[in-house]
């Protein structure tokens, strides 16, 4: 990998890239520390201290995919969920409305005007959830302006609307890597997000071996057991996301003209982790929201039926695991069958006179492609649901509650430097340069 970037770094148009890319990166990273106008940072710090150590509401979620922005209430507090959350509702209302549908078919153009769409409805997302932090941070008595009166209203727009114009920023710079960078824009600033939280992790890592050392020696069995695990985790992840497994398909000859076309033999290939990491997104937000939901209600703490009920969604509980396991499941199924259509893959091979061998044309082949769909399906949401649990087992297991990153977080760190390595190995080949493999 390093010689790769070695090589790249000599042509002078991926090094270009590269350097622009790095200073998309260091805007983010500075955007990520400037503070919010109008807000008591040290009232702040007092307040995150608790659920940020290893909560698992809606609030510490986005904390870990800002970097920390989240917890100081910075320009880029709220990341870019708005825009996550924005390119999701557009991926379900396209297969739902037909209209966005023929748009999404149409095409370069089409891709264009949903891509607009979907900034609008990023930047619509971006002032509701603003308005509900604001809301959580008046409260909590972190705004130094508050009422109804000229300062406290102003307060409040300055707020609400900072936080959206960082998240239209950040969804600004995301693109700006696509056009003239190295990589995916947004998942680039996914990444150094959470990069940016592994000092905090490693202090916590490094304080729990210093227990050990103080006496308490399962912290040093913990600690060594926790490296292991993380390595595997690695392990496992980079091998599933290159797994897949290779329909056989047969082209008939034909002849047009003096030419003959086809008769060659290939493969459909389908991945085993089709739904990416969507699913293990989709099933945490969810969770999250009755602990975020008790978070707003602050001093007014529920008692009898309804703490019994919040208490189930707590991170330690065995409820949570497995509800979290089976939404995790029943969420790669539901983002498989909105994203792939067996009727139009069979349909596609038969348009191009591609079979499967011992397969008849239409709906049989059609069937056969579901049959294969569901299967694979089922092995990547284990998969998933696997790599999600095994940090809350471990800090249930060992009592070190803050320190494993979560399941998403470790997919999305991995994924994101290996599509990274894929396009600046991609982008070598086309330029011709020999030796970046040897």
């Amino acid at each position: 990998m390093f010689k790769t970037i070695a090589n790249a770094w000599k042509i002078p148009d991926l090094r270009k890239k590269m350097l622009f890319t790095i200073f998309v990166v260091f805007v983010f990273r500075v955007g990520s520390v400037i503070p919010v106008p109008f807000l008591n940072v040290e009232a702040l710090k007092v307040l995150v201290a608790g659920w940020n150590e290893g909560g698992t509401n809606l609030l510490s979620y986005m904390d870990a995919f800002s970097g920390g922005a989240f917890s100081n209430a910075t320009l880029f507090a709220m990341s870019v969920t708005p825009y996550i959350n924005s390119s999701i509702i557009m991926q379900l209302l396209t297969v739902a409305i037909p209209p966005l549908e023929r748009l999404a078919k149409e095409g370069t153009e089409g891709r264009k005007k949903i891509a607009t769409i979907t900034r609008y409805v990023t930047v619509l997302l971006g002032i509701v959830q603003g308005s509900a932090y604001y809301i959580y941070l008046l409260r909590s008595g972190i705004v130094d302006y508050t009422g109804w009166n000229f300062s406290g209203i102003f307060a409040a727009l300055v707020i609400i609307l900072t936080f959206t114009a960082g998240t239209a920023l950040m969804m600004w710079l995301g693109e700006q890597i696509n056009q003239n960078g190295l990589g995916n824009g947004i998942s680039i600033l996914l990444f150094v997000g959470i990069i940016a939280r592994l000092p905090v992790t490693l202090g916590k890592l490094w304080a729990f071996f210093d227990l050990g050392l103080k006496g308490q020696t399962q912290y040093i069995i913990y600690t060594i057991l926790f490296i292991v695990l993380f390595l595997a985790i690695i392990w496992v992840i980079v091998f599933m996301n290159d797994a897949e497994r290779r329909i056989p398909v047969q082209y008939a000859k034909r002849v047009v003209g003096r030419k003959m076309y086809g008769g060659q033999n290939t493969h459909l290939p389908i991945k085993v982790g089709l739904s990416g990491v969507m699913p293990i997104i989709f099933a945490s937000s969810i969770l999250s929201i009755p602990s975020t939901i008790l978070l707003f209600i602050g001093e007014d703490t529920p008692t009898g039926f309804w703490k019994a009920f919040f208490d189930a969604f707590d991170m330690g509980g065995w409820i949570y695991t497995v509800l979290y396991f089976v939404l995790i499941i029943g969420f790669a199924y539901f983002y498989v069958t909105i994203q792939y259509n067996p009727v139009e893959m069979s349909n596609n091979l038969r348009q191009n006179n591609g079979t499967i061998p011992g397969i008849r044309p239409g709906k049989p082949t059609a069937d056969f492609i579901a049959k294969i769909l569901s299967k694979i399906t089922l092995i990547g949401a284990l998969f998933l649901a696997l790599i999600a649990i095994l940090p809350l087992l471990f800090s249930d297991f060992t009592g070190m509650r803050g320190l494993m990153m979560g399941g998403t977080s470790i997919i999305i760190l991995v994924g994101v430097a290996l599509e990274t390595m894929k396009q600046l190995e991609s982008q070598m080949m086309m330029r011709h340069y020999k030796g970046f493999l040897d």
